[in-house]
């Protein structure tokens, strides 16, 4: 059973299009054969047969023998499965016959089980450690190239896999593996992936237990895992054991603390289900996961990043040209030197997205549930390719082509359809480790491409192979040492940077062995093209290109080293920038940080409690292109804006009068109307004064006027809600809906919107009632997912809380979960609207594109940062000027809701949801 794929074919555009009615059963894709159904096809050519259904329609049925599984084909439609639809849709059996191997961990675990574990593992990976992770994997890479020698011969694949085991191993458990766990590690995974799928299309689990060859050889791979396992965090302990600053590896490690690694972060951690620490199993558990999902798509993914480059050389030019500018040689990465690596950031999300790791993933259906115009019964098994979804030309044009030039040009591919780029999955299931694997990509290519020179040989390039995973084999290549920036060029393979088709084979020019020609009819085997210059590359940078272009053609490499300077001045911007990467929040943060303390927002002993809120983490889902001053404003209007929403948890909260005196000085500040500053302002308004003025900078006046008529209807529900908390009372589920879309502060973010992007969205675009209607609905659905994940949080404060999952219970005398479903299912329908009118209005206000999708990304940034943030977990004081109101104090001043206050004006759940 062979599951190779090649040559790769582009996705087959889809024909199903929105239509009017009742929703409809998926239609069935035709081709099956009796008894097997669409078995053949699928393991014939998966990512062609997979690609091919999006023709049918957004969700295809096919029959797998007695099996009938759902495949999701549509991007809209993928998203709203792994977000909207997670709760309802937990992970499917390709996924489940990991469980054996991986345990109740992190990877397999579903609701609570699954957020409480996602928190007690999160600080693993949180900014604070990435400049210690980032300087343990440029040590083990160039260890590791350190090894190789001039004229070798390199097993790309197999020599990736080693790399990323041991970046793996070093960072995360301070630990080192002997050689025999290395290669047995490497020798079990094939067995694994192949074991897992093979059982997935098992018609019934117990065949996974018959001793077929297939099952007795997944089921030593996981033996084999786990003992690699257990030699890794049998040595984490170890070192735990011994004092802070013991030598690492046999090495000093400048900041490093035994007491870091996961396994300790573990151990120390408790479960937040039963309050006890933690079992050695569950660490284990964790540890697994680490060492699966960190390995093979990583090593996967540099290994198609050398392909590629060997393919295009001057695409590797402009790499290396921009290693040198902010990464010179010899100096250990940090989170800022990599921020500044925009175009090699933009190759990196290339590579992953024509070579997306994961071949197909699945869920299934625990309740009925519908997914656009498509009805899915419960039970359902629901499959969908990130592959397929990547190389889909409606949504990446030319999509087979490797452009990286796409990620930071106008219109580029993440830049207009953030939902078309899924590769570490999207939702509360998102990839914990995302930032971690961008960092280690970029990190152990620039050590390898700054050290070594690699050659194709000839009939040993790499080629898809498809299990679970889209593996990158049979790729080898000869090492040559790389000359320091300044040497000689060399000549290039494409003269004038128009890439020509690769000499034959047998022709020796400069002694340099020249690539092989793909074969006839695959992508590779057409005319490739150069990417252009990235923006901001020099005169001088492009003329030293195009000085190396003028060589011999027909070599496949190019040795010139063109140096792009560093972006120009923020304004103005690009419609669409590349990427930001780590390191730029991190330094947003600090300065964030900062910034509070000056203006005595918070003191010192508050920072701790407060940054693990992460609001930055918001800011970057929400703002994926904000950068600079403009990341540094929007961080700081939602630190400031957090701040106050907490003070408000205190006497303000509950005290009109204390109320007024907080907010009406603010609302002053907006008519310009407040005196001039005086040593007495608290730094709420202090700080705010000078938030406004930077927020208006360069703005029109039209603007000005918008934004401040929305900040005043936000911070006027402070003295709404306080009134309500005084008088006893409770508003109705209509004035809970108004109260909480402008309390949470979307529309004055939705205006900052247009400052980030240094202009207005077009006047007819702002007139039109459509607009209108999608930001009600973006407000309305980011407050929604808000108050889902805010419940725990809110039911522990001492003042009543402005829930709108809380007021459906109460108003309408229903459970907790029906509640939270129904809030849960206008959710969905918010979204689903949302995309239809953004849809409409693109078609008549093209120009405003940026600012249409901007409203997708805020609602994204919410979902992905409520639903792992730490604000709503623990109890302790609120970052803010007073102190938090003791449980005590609040039933003396009587502002704890009670059995017998009053509901408002009680509308059933249909009428309160209603827009």
């Amino acid at each position: 059973m062979s599951l190779t794929t090649e040559p790769r074919r582009p996705i087959a555009p889809s024909r199903d299009a929105p239509q009017p009615g009742a929703p409809t059963v998926p239609p069935l894709a035709p081709g099956a054969l009796p008894v097997l159904g669409h078995a053949p096809a699928l393991l014939r050519d998966p990512l062609g047969f997979l690609g091919s259904l999006s023709r049918h329609g957004g969700v295809v049925r096919i029959r797998l023998g007695p099996r009938t599984v759902c495949v999701v084909t549509d991007a809209r439609l993928v998203h709203t499965l792994l977000v909207a639809r997670a709760h309802d849709c937990p992970r499917g059996a390709v996924q489940d016959t990991l469980r054996t191997a991986f345990g109740d961990g992190l990877l397999m675990s579903e609701g609570q089980a699954h957020r409480d574990r996602r928190r007690v593992v999160q600080p693993a990976f949180g900014q604070d450690r990435m400049a210690g992770y980032l300087a343990v994997m440029h040590r083990v890479t160039e260890e590791r190239a350190a090894h190789w020698r001039p004229g070798q011969v390199l097993d790309v694949a197999r020599e990736m896999n080693h790399l990323a085991l041991e970046i793996v191993t070093r960072t995360l458990f301070d630990a080192r593996l002997s050689e025999d766990a290395t290669l047995a590690f490497h020798r079990a995974l094939p067995d694994l992936v192949k074991g897992q799928i093979v059982q997935s299309l098992y018609p019934h689990p117990a065949l996974a237990r018959v001793p077929l060859p297939v099952n007795r050889r997944f089921d030593a791979a996981v033996r084999v895992l786990n003992q690699v396992v257990d030699q890794a965090v049998d040595q984490a302990s170890d070192r735990g054991a011994r004092p802070a600053g013991c030598p690492f590896g046999g090495e000093e490690q400048p900041g490093r603390n035994p007491a870091h690694t996961l396994p300790a972060l573990l151990r120390a951690a408790t479960d937040p289900a039963t309050g006890r620490p933690l079992t050695e199993a569950d660490v284990r558990s964790e540890a697994i996961t680490m060492f699966g999902a960190g390995t093979e798509t990583v090593s996967t993914t540099l290994t198609w990043l050398i392909d590629e480059l060997l393919r295009h050389p001057r695409v590797e030019a402009l790499v290396l040209a921009e290693l040198d500018e902010h990464l010179p040689a010899g100096t250990v990465p940090t989170p800022e030197a990599l921020a500044r690596l925009t175009y090699t950031h933009s190759v990196t999300r290339e590579v992953v997205r024509l070579h997306a790791p994961n071949a197909f993933l699945m869920r299934t259906a625990s309740v009925p549930v519908e997914l656009g115009r498509y009805r899915i019964p419960a039970g359902t098994e629901l499959l969908y390719s990130l592959t397929a979804l990547h190389r889909d030309p409606l949504l990446h044009p030319d999509p087979l082509r490797f452009h990286p030039g796409r990620w930071h040009e106008g219109g580029g591919s993440a830049g207009t359809r953030p939902r078309a780029f899924l590769p570490f999955g999207a939702g509360k299931h998102k990839c914990i480790g995302e930032a971690f694997a961008w960092a280690e990509l970029t990190v152990a290519a620039a050590a390898i491409l700054r050290r070594w020179r690699p050659t194709a040989v000839p009939g040993a390039r790499a080629r898809e192979v498809v299990w679970t995973t889209v593996q990158a084999q049979g790729l080898r290549v000869r090492l040559a040492p790389r000359e320091a920036p300044g040497a000689a060029a060399r000549p290039e393979a494409r003269g004038g940077g128009a890439q020509t088709d690769p000499a034959p084979p047998g022709s020796a020019q400069a002694g340099i062995t020249p690539a092989t020609p793909a074969p006839t009819g695959t992508a590779e085997a057409r005319p490739l093209q150069a990417d252009p210059t990235p923006t901001g590359t020099t005169r001088a940078a492009v003329e030293r290109a195009a000085a190396a272009s003028a060589g011999t053609a027909g070599a496949p490499r190019i040795a010139a080293v063109p140096r792009p300077a560093a972006p120009a001045h923020p304004a103005p911007r690009p419609p669409a920038t590349a990427g930001r990467l780590p390191g730029e929040l991190l330094t947003a943060t600090t300065r964030h940080a900062d910034w509070a303390l000056h203006h005595g927002l918070l003191r010192p002993a508050e920072l701790p409690r407060y940054q693990a809120y992460a609001l930055p983490g918001l800011i970057g889902h929400a703002y994926p292109r904000a950068r600079g001053a403009e990341l540094d404003l929007l961080v700081d209007v939602l630190g400031w804006f957090t701040i106050l929403d907490d003070r408000f948890d205190g006497p303000p909260g509950h005290r009109p009068a204390q109320a007024r005196a907080v907010v009406h000085p603010l609302l002053a500040v907006l008519t310009g109307d407040v005196p001039a500053p005086a040593a007495g302002d608290s730094p709420l308004l202090h700080s705010w004064r000078e938030l406004w003025e930077r927020q208006c900078d360069a703005m029109s006046p039209v603007w000005r006027g918008r934004s401040a008529a929305e900040w005043r209807s936000c911070l006027e529900t402070f003295l709404t809600e306080s009134a309500h908390r005084a008088g006893r009372t409770s508003p109705g589920l209509t004035e809970t809906l108004r109260l909480r879309r402008h309390a949470s502060c979307l529309y004055p973010f939705m205006n900052i919107l247009e400052r980030v992007h240094g202009a207005d969205a077009p006047a007819r675009l702002h007139a039109d009632p459509a607009l209108h209607r999608l930001r009600a609905h973006t407000a309305d659905a980011a407050t929604l997912i808000n108050d889902l994940y805010s419940l725990e949080r809110e039911e522990r404060q001492a003042a009543a809380a402005f829930n709108t999952v809380l007021t459906l219970q109460r108003v309408r005398g229903c459970t907790r979960t029906q509640a939270a479903a129904e809030v849960r299912d206008r959710v969905a329908r918010l979204r689903e609207e949302s995309d239809t009118l953004r849809r409409r209005l693109l078609l008549r206000h093209p120009a405003g594109h940026w600012y249409l999708n901007g409203t997708r990304e805020l609602v994204d940034g919410v979902q992905a940062w409520t639903s792992t943030s730490r604000r709503y977990v623990g109890d302790g004081p609120r970052a803010g000027d007073g102190p938090r109101v003791s449980d005590d104090q609040c039933l003396k001043d009587g502002h704890r809701r009670r059995d017998g206050q009053r509901l408002g004006d009680g509308h059933p759940l249909s009428d309160g949801l209603r827009d």
